[in-house]
């Protein structure tokens, strides 16, 4: 199955950090965020990511195209310019990497993306880390029979929020939040079908599909309890950099 990792925004509330660089790729532990969120996936054994770069893009490329080098040790001949690898510490892991525009919302690069998702798909951005069951996630999926699943999380009040019945979602509004509820925090699953719902590049995914798919029955929520968290602005980064140099980094570990 594969991983769909939105990468492509601007950043622009941590501007302090992503004038030069995405904001996937602020690092928290001497790691990019974008490696943080993809390790999550790989420890439930997904392994086959599609990053839909944007702003800065390059910088994603750049850094996947000489990732195997980075961690592994190799041997040059200075003559011919060849390179014999020794050994590695690079994982197993596939990354196709799609430029999908950019000033592009997320629905419209989830759309872009189209050829390459052909059966239920996982989708999430790149800027959120959770201790989640990515297993326990699907399994509501597949339960709930709908077109999408998103993860329902306890955030700070300034976000937006979900109303649910049960396990299916009744309404969800991007709106401020003016009381304590669930909001949607990434770690979505979708149906192939949803593509057709997307209009094109100007489509966000929370407010032209999700707001949609909820009053027709069509969305089910995953409630995680445990501990997730965005990267939004630099208290956000600053609040997991303590953790991780604490060891108290509860995305690092699997769940239970």
């Amino acid at each position: 199955m594969k991983v769909v990792i939105l990468a492509g925004g601007r950043g622009s509330r941590l501007s302090e950090e992503t004038r030069l660089i995405p904001k996937p790729m602020v690092e928290i532990g001497g790691l990019p965020m974008l490696l943080h969120v993809m390790r999550i996936y790989a420890r439930f054994g997904f392994r086959e990511f599609i990053i839909a770069c944007g702003y800065k893009g390059h910088v994603i490329k750049e850094y996947f195209r000489d990732f195997a080098l980075l961690n592994s040790d190799w041997t040059i001949g200075l003559a011919n310019g060849k390179i014999g690898m020794k050994s590695s510490q690079a994982p197993d892991w596939e990354v196709t990497l799609v430029d999908t525009g950019l000033d592009t919302q997320t629905g419209g690069r989830i759309k872009r993306l189209g050829a390459h998702l052909t059966e239920t798909f996982l989708v999430t951005y790149g800027d959120g880390v959770a201790d989640i069951d990515i297993h326990a996630l699907l399994a509501t999926h597949k339960k709930g029979g709908r077109l999408a699943t998103v993860t329902a999380v306890r955030p700070p009040a300034r976000f937006g929020s979900l109303a649910m019945e049960g396990d299916r979602v009744s309404d969800f509004s991007e709106k401020v939040q003016t009381h304590a509820g669930w909001i949607n925090g990434g770690f979505q699953v979708f149906e192939p079908a949803v593509l057709e719902r997307i209009s094109g590049d100007s489509a966000m995914l929370e407010m032209d599909l999700l707001e949609l798919l909820a009053p027709e029955g069509q969305l089910t929520a995953y409630r995680h309890e445990g501990f997730w968290h965005p990267m939004d602005t630099l208290r956000d980064r600053e609040l997991l950099e303590s953790l991780w140099k604490d060891g108290h980094a509860p995305w690092i570990r699997p769940p239970g």
